[in-house]
């Protein structure tokens, strides 16, 4: 493919791919070692009616509205917990799982009943994603990455994107330290004077906000993937923190190119006729990684926490 095509058509969607990927796998290195992996799965869930909410009453997809709107949903989503659970005795495991179910379900029931035909915004692209249209329209060519008037006709969800990438790094940056102590161990972390139940949220806050900022471009699919996947597979192949940190980014990069590049060219390759989802394909890649890396990784049957 020369750069007359690649640069239109398959430059911004497979950045935008591999910017989120690596946008949520960096937080879910630390969900993952704090047992706390299924929480990627719950923000991809509780965003979805927080999102559609937002859109229903401010008749815009922006950013500002949607994490208004995903905040509203995890607020609401957490109080249904507390409630169920306390109400209804129920262990908090289950509760979460009504709950998230339960949140999911009633924001597809509410895209289907909604007139959001002007905005990429219904059932399918809030599971698979709107990747494959993020072209970049205004692009003749590589020359165009130095075309002023060219950039500004870029997607809007590739800087939504860079924005949440960059606060998500910057958040790890700060608090690098704390985070470490209190994932490893909580007690010491609070007798230092780390604040443990305040970074806890805010790890979980800052995870939410790359799932949002990705949710509108390639998801739920990839968000939760992207969560899990990486990062697990970056435990089984380093022992040392910064290095699995330092993995998870290289299978997350991996999965989104390779994925992006499998599901368009890969049914083609075997004799089929049509490209497949971009983000089905960029999941399940990331899951293969995993696979491999459970079955060959040095540090696979290795158990307890890796070194700082």
């Amino acid at each position: 493919m020369s750069g007359e095509e690649f640069v239109p058509l398959s430059l911004t969607p497979m950045l935008i791919g591999v910017l989120a990927a690596v946008a949520c796998a960096l937080p879910g290195n630390f969900l993952v070692l704090r047992k706390q992996a299924l929480i990627g799965d719950a923000i991809s869930h509780v965003v979805l009616p927080g999102i559609v909410v937002a859109f229903l009453l401010t008749g815009m997809v922006a950013a500002a509205p949607m994490m208004l709107g995903a905040a509203g949903a995890a607020l609401v989503s957490v109080v249904m917990i507390e409630a169920i659970r306390r109400l209804g005795n129920i262990e908090p495991g289950a509760a979460m799982g009504l709950t998230f179910t339960t949140l999911f379900a009633t924001g597809v029931l509410l895209l289907e009943q909604s007139d959001t035909s002007t905005v990429h915004l219904d059932v399918e692209h809030a599971l698979y994603g709107n990747l494959e249209s993020l072209i970049w329209l205004d692009a003749i060519g590589w020359g165009s990455l130095l075309d002023p008037v060219a950039l500004a006709g870029l997607p809007p969800e590739l800087g939504r994107v860079v924005i949440a990438l960059l606060g998500v790094c910057a958040f790890l940056w700060l608090f690098w330290r704390p985070l470490v102590l209190s994932t490893f161990d909580e007690s010491f972390a609070q007798a230092m004077g780390v604040a443990t139940n305040r970074l806890g949220v805010a790890l979980v806050m800052v995870a939410a906000l790359a799932a949002v900022a990705a949710f509108d471009a390639v998801g739920s699919i990839i968000v939760i993937a992207m969560f899990i996947c990486p990062p697990s597979a970056a435990r089984l192949m380093t022992n040392r923190l910064e290095h699995q940190v330092a993995w998870s980014v290289v299978f997350a990069v991996l999965s989104a190119v390779l994925g992006y590049v499998f599901a368009g060219y890969g049914p083609l390759w075997l004799g089929f006729g049509n490209a497949v989802s971009a983000a089905g394909m960029i999941a399940t890649v990331s899951g293969v990684i995993l696979a491999f890396t459970a079955c060959f990784a040095p540090h696979r049957h290795r158990s307890g926490a890796p070194a700082v």
